[in-house]
Order: structure tokens, then sequence, then C-alpha cells
């Protein structure tokens, strides 16, 4: 095969490095030389055994998958392969697919062992939380070839684990946004920033034009997502003006737990609900992987006023249950439409909505809900859009958080008879238990 690789990187196909990062602006050509990597090393005779990965499985198929195939068909090798689901083989060496989860409703599925793997390609990399990225590094062992992991991805804000990782941010002389550099000291790492500049020769006319044009018309987005630098804070950031401060006042009153549930994808949350001075302080209590729900009940069983209402995700019932069994005072969050007006909002994008009007302040010692805070934010499409839909990342302690507030904005009579009627159902299970029956 003679493919026509972009110049620039040309350190793709020579790094004995063990991670490779392009990261930079739309339009710079990542994804197509990622293919050519892939299907080079495919067909060559040195063992390969490399996964392709995005946070959700079924987001492959049409994306770096279909770069690989076209770039087979570019060859001219198409048929000599053995194509399958998600899955390409040329004689021992094979690409497949894997996701960080089966799909984005999953929180049970668990990333199989990738140890025979010795290549890695990571699309929208700054999509994968840093827990699930540790799992996946460390479970590379092959001594069969180097190791190498590349990571494919848009700058994301300065908060972001990737940036923290690697990056020394530099001034770009344009207000909030920097120029990315490897951090001192890092040998184990090769870094090409690339944006639509190093990939004129492919691509349109229009398609440049286009690309100068959000320059005046949507600069943020174009600092960012074309010229690719790093943002200060995430574009279409959902929450702001919430206040950090070092310590609960004394005169504030704990009404409210919130939780989300997580186990081997997302992470359990819960989170502490004050109320104070006309508004809300935050404060984290619990953020981890892999917890059982009695762990979870003895968790909450354990802390300072134990017997504070938790209101948990209402679409694992179950958990809620085995919870409630334990001795915790737990109600699933009542997730109906509540907007007075007949909005068609949904139950997220009002309580967000709520949420935004409230004044919040958070302890500095909630860290992880500090990161999400900052980097909780809209969707958008290609061209910079917002799409009303929040992302699903750094959402857990914000959902937690939400199912708490939006409990005592909508707390009634019945919400405590609810309450009550635990205790009651709590007091007959003992008074069972105790007569022997």
């Amino acid at each position: 095969m003679k493919q026509k690789v972009n110049k620039k990187y040309a350190p793709l196909f020579t790094t004995k490095k063990r991670y490779l990062i392009l990261m930079g602006g739309r339009g710079a050509g990542r994804s197509t030389v990622a293919s050519q990597f892939a299907l080079a090393k495919l067909t060559a005779p040195e063992y390969f055994r490399c996964a392709i990965m995005r946070y959700v499985l079924g987001d492959i198929r049409n994306s770096i998958f279909k770069e690989i195939t076209d770039r087979a068909e570019e060859q001219e090798v198409f048929d000599k392969l053995d194509i399958s689901d998600m899955t390409i083989k040329y004689g021992t060496n094979s690409i497949n697919a894997v996701g960080f989860r089966k799909s984005s409703g999953d929180q049970k599925s668990k990333l199989k062992s990738l140890a025979s793997y010795n290549a890695i390609i990571i699309e929208e990399a700054d999509e994968i939380p840093e827990e699930d990225f540790m799992q996946l590094d460390d479970s590379l062992r092959t001594i069969k070839g180097d190791i190498l992991i590349i990571f494919l991805l848009n700058p994301p804000s300065k908060t972001h684990w990737i940036i923290q990782r690697w990056f020394n941010l530099n001034p770009s002389g344009i207000k909030d946004f920097f120029i990315p550099t490897l951090k001192d000291g890092i040998t184990n790492t090769e870094f090409i920033r690339t944006s639509f500049l190093d990939n004129l020769a492919n691509m349109s006319p229009d398609s440049v034009e286009n690309y100068k044009n959000y320059e005046a018309t949507k600069p943020a987005y174009f600092h960012n997502m074309i010229a690719g630098l790093v943002p200060e804070t995430v574009r279409g950031r959902i929450y702001s003006g919430w206040k950090e401060i070092q310590e609960i006042p004394h005169e504030a009153k704990l009404v409210r737990r919130g939780m989300d549930f997580g186990f081997s994808n997302d992470t359990a949350a819960i989170v502490d609900i004050y109320q104070y001075d006309g508004g809300y302080i935050l404060d984290e209590r619990l953020y981890k992987k892999k917890l059982l729900n009695r762990q979870l009940a003895s968790f909450l069983l354990n802390l300072d006023h134990s017997d504070t209402l938790v209101v948990a995700d209402s679409s694992e019932p179950k958990s809620i249950a085995e919870i409630d069994e334990e001795g915790v005072t737990i109600l699933g969050a009542k997730k109906q439409k509540l907007d007075e007006e007949g909005s068609k909002l949904s139950y997220l994008n009002w309580r967000i909505a709520k949420m935004q009007d409230m004044k919040i302040s958070y302890t500095a010692r909630s860290t992880n809900l500090k990161i999400e805070y900052e980097n909780y934010a809209w969707m958008e499409d290609k061209e910079g859009n917002g799409l009303n839909i929040p992302m699903d990342t750094f959402n857990h302690l914000m959902d937690a958080a939400g199912y708490g507030l939006m409990s005592l904005l909508t707390q009634t009579d019945a919400t405590q008879e609810q309450i009550h009627q635990i205790h009651e159902n709590r007091y007959e299970r003992v008074a069972v238990n105790d007569s022997g029956l």
C-alpha cells in the first residue's frame, strides 16, 4: 500500500512512546491519519492487535470503524480483509471496536480485558472519565509489541483531567484561551497539535471559508474547536455564579441528601444540601464506583444526622427498596414535568432551569462537585449551535444535587406522609423480627 500521509503526523508511525495525543481544531485530519495507521499496521507482518474505542460502543460504527474501511477501499485491499460485525482481521492481526460502555444508559457493563492489545485508538477522548482510562491503561500488559495509546480530541477546558495530567497552558493572546504544551519531564508522551490550516490540501475552499468565518460569527467556538486552543471554561456551560466557601456556617441547616446511583461505569454520588441565607450549600460526601447497595446504605447510616431524608434517582426502584430495608430514610425523585405554564421542557431541563435561578454555594472540599460544576455543559452540533440537551458527562453530583433540591421545591404534605410511612413500615419490620417470626 502507498498511503499519502500528512507529514505533520509522521511521528505517529515511528514513535516508541506509550501515549500519543493528537489534539487540536476540526478539519485537521486526525481520524484520517489514525485510520491510515491502523490499516498499515493491520496488514504488516508484525504483531498488531488494536482496539478502536469511544465512550459508547455504538458510536464507533459510523466514525473510526468507517474511516478504516474507507481507507481499505481506497487502497484496494478491502476484499483481502475479514470484516465482520465491528471487527477487521488480516491473518493473525485484528482491529476490534470496544466501548467503555455498551450504550449511553448502561451503568453495569464492564470493560473487558485488553491485556493482549498493543494499540488503542480513542476517539473523542475528552469524553472518557479519568478513572475509566486508568482501568484501561493498567490492563495493557502484552510483551508482543510496543504499546501505543492514541488520543484523538478537540481541546477540553483547562480543568479537564487530560489537560491537568499532561499539559502546561501558555498565553495565546486571546482572553480565556491557552496554547497547550507538554509538561516538562514527561518523556513517555508525544503531542501533535493541529488545525485545519495543517490540512488545507484535503479541504474544499468552501469549508475553509466557512471555518474562517466562525472567528467573526462565533469567536469562542472558533478559538476552541477550529483553532484548537484550550478554553478557560467549557463552552455551553450550564451553571455559573456558584460560590466556593471554606466551611459550612454554624447557622446552616441540613435539609436533604441527594444521591445518584452508579456502579461499574457511572460513579455513585451523595451530596448534603444545607439551607442558608436564602440559598443552599452543597457539600460532597461520596463519589465512588463499584459500591453495592448495602455499602451505600452503611455509608449513609454512618454519616452525621443519618435520619436526614435521602432523595435518589427514581429510575432504580430496586436499589431504593434495598437501601430502605437497611434502615435509610430514602425516597425516589419525582421526575414529572412541573412547569406551571405547561412548557414542553423535560424534567431534566425544568430542573436545570430551577437550579440556575437558585443561590448556590459549595464547600472547598467538594473537589469532584467543583469539576462537574465547571464542565457540565449543553451539547452542540458540528457548527457549535446549542441543542438544549445536557451532555451525559460531569453530571453525577449535579444530578444528586438536583434530586434533593427539587424535592425541597415540590415538598407537600404527601411527602411528609411518605416519610412517616417509611418509619411506620420500618417499625413493623423491626417488631416482626424481634418477635422471632
